[in-house]
Formats: structure tokens, C-alpha cells, sequence
């Protein structure tokens, strides 16, 4: 990537998602929202519902995901809301996911995640964060650029975290099998890997004229939280920047991922990270905003991709 001058909107940290798509018009088009069931993902599959967009919630419950799209579908006018399963640490299920796709894609919001979890690994042996924050929405993605190739000008949404700011992805012990687990560095990581994700699609994809861009959407308490106490929220909140951002509501929190997803302000912008619906600044030694330099490095992008091609025999 590029970069030129900083991004900018009108909106802010208090903007919601419906106000920043209000007036966009997204009909007859197609988006995806992984983890639509829970938290940010109800309100940005709710957002580009109530733009026009046909949108499927791919979710491990099917039964939140019925619950969450009739809820959808009785506030946006009846908009189409589709559910379909997805479980993303497990490959046959991604691969499951991709081939019934058909038809083309203009949206995918790689949203679902799991945080600072107990140590789990999948079948294959790899850190459940890295497995499912990273490498299944890479398979699903990689599995979806066909699709997403066909739509002319799509747009590919990366949701990361300023967690990321507490680790590079550490290719030497990705799946901690020489270094004790430690639950926030392995959710930093997966984080990192997100916007890495982000940096080297937009780069291979440009000439398909898919963008791909990564976020942080903000403090919101969520179900994502649900590994982690009140008080180890509080403190880790407390560590850098005097407390770090206000907590948002998760109409607020889904904003920035409805900027990156669909607004005409973002045409043609991609490999970037934003924050409070405007592009991340670099991240300042003691703070909890910005992006670090190594996550938007395009030599570890590079090699991620690789890793990660590797992993899931792609």
C-alpha cells in the first residue's frame, strides 16, 4: 500500500451505524457478517439490512442466528436476512460455508471472534485465537474471492482491536509451543494478523477491485467479555492512556465497521486501519489508540499470508 494523506469523515467514536449509512442505498447488493448473531455484528448486519443490502448472519448457533434475523428483519422493513452456519476454527465447516455460496459478494465482514479465552487448541494443534480470529476468516475469505472478484468493487471488512497493540504476530511460536500461553498476548496476536490480513489482500486484490480494509470498533461490552472478569477489564483498561477510550454502545461500536463496509466516503481506499470512523493514527508509546508500524508492515504481511496459505493447505 501506498499511503497518502489520512482519512477522515464527518462522523466520530459517538457516531451509530444507522446514522453513518443514512441516505447509502445498498440495494441489490450482497454482504456477509460473520458472528452476526452477537454484539457489533447484530448492529452491522441490522445497518446494511436497513440500507437495502441482502445480508446472511454465518454463525455457530443457528438458533441465535433465526432469532437475530427475525429481530432484523422486524426493525428494516422487512429486509432479506439470511442465516447459515459457520464455525470458523473448524475447516470443514469454512469449506462447507464457501461452496454453497453462489452468485457474487460485495460485502464480507470478517466480525466473529473469540477473546482472551482459557488455552484451547483445535484438531490440528493451533491456539484457538489464531486459529479462529485469523486463519478461518483467511480460508473463508480466500475461499470467497470468486465471489467476491464477481461483484465489481467489493469490499472486504477485517474487524481488529487495539488489542493488537500488545504483540506482533510472532512467527518463531505462533501457537505457543515453546512459550508459556498467555491469553492477551495470543488475542493481540490474532489481532495484529487481522490488519497484516488486511494490508496484503489489499494489495493482491486491487486489480480485482476488491478493497480490504481493518478496524477497531471500540470498547463494548459484549459476549465477546464472556472469558474475562469486570475487574480484568477495568484494569487492563487502566494500564495505558489514563483509561483508555469511553465505553460505546454497540450501535456506536458497529459504526466504523459499516464506514469500512459500505460508505461512498471509503471508494477505493484499501490495506488502511480505522478507528472511530476515521483512519488510525500511528499509535503513540503509552496509548491504547492508533496502529502499531508492525502490524502495517508489508514484509510480515507478506510472510502471514504465506503461514497461513501453508496452515490450511491452500
Amino acid at each position: 500500500m501506498t499511503q497518502t494523506t489520512r482519512i477522515t469523515t464527518p462522523f466520530t467514536a459517538q457516531s451509530t451505524a444507522a446514522e453513518v449509512l443514512e441516505g447509502v442505498d445498498l440495494r441489490g447488493r450482497r454482504a456477509i457478517v460473520t458472528g452476526g448473531a452477537s454484539g457489533i455484528g447484530v448492529e452491522t448486519a441490522r445497518a446494511l439490512a436497513a440500507a437495502g443490502a441482502e445480508v446472511t448472519i454465518a454463525v455457530r448457533d443457528l438458533d441465535a442466528g433465526k432469532r437475530t434475523a427475525e429481530d432484523i428483519a422486524a426493525t428494516t422493513a422487512g429486509a432479506p436476512v439470511l442465516v447459515a452456519p459457520l464455525d470458523l476454527a473448524d475447516r470443514a465447516s469454512v469449506a462447507a460455508f464457501v461452496a454453497g455460496w453462489e452468485g457474487p459478494l460485495h460485502i464480507l465482514v470478517n466480525n466473529a471472534g473469540v477473546m482472551a479465552c482459557p488455552e484451547t487448541r483445535t484438531p490440528e494443534g493451533w491456539e484457538l485465537q489464531f486459529a479462529t480470529n485469523h486463519l478461518g476468516h483467511f480460508a473463508l475469505a480466500t475461499g470467497l474471492h470468486p465471489a467476491l472478484a464477481a461483484a465489481g468493487g467489493a469490499r472486504v471488512v477485517s474487524v481488529s482491536s487495539s488489542a493488537h497493540l500488545r504483540s506482533p504476530v510472532v512467527f518463531d511460536d505462533i501457537h505457543f509451543n515453546e512459550r508459556p500461553y498467555e491469553p492477551w498476548l495470543a488475542y493481540g496476536q490474532s489481532k495484529t494478523a487481522n490488519v497484516l490480513f488486511a494490508v496484503e489482500a489489499g494489495r493482491r486484490w486491487a486489480g480485482d477491485g476488491i478493497t480490504v480494509n481493518a478496524l477497531m470498533p471500540g470498547g463494548i461490552r459484549t459476549a465477546l467479555q464472556r472469558h474475562v472478569t469486570d475487574e480484568e477489564l477495568e484494569r487492563m483498561r487502566a494500564q495505558a492512556g489514563g483509561g483508555g477510550p469511553a465505553w460505546k454502545t454497540v450501535e456506536q461500536g458497529a459504526a466504523t465497521s459499516v464506514l469500512v463496509a459500505a460508505s461512498p466516503l471509503l471508494e477505493g481506499v484499501t490495506g488502511r486501519y480505522f478507528e472511530d470512523c476515521e483512519e488510525a493514527e500511528p499509535n503513540r508509546e503509552g496509548t491504547r489508540r492508533g496502529v502499531a508500524a508492525f502490524a502495517l508492515d508489508p514484509e510480515a504481511a507478506t510472510l502471514l499470508w504465506q503461514v497461513s496459505a501453508d496452515l490450511l493447505d491452500l
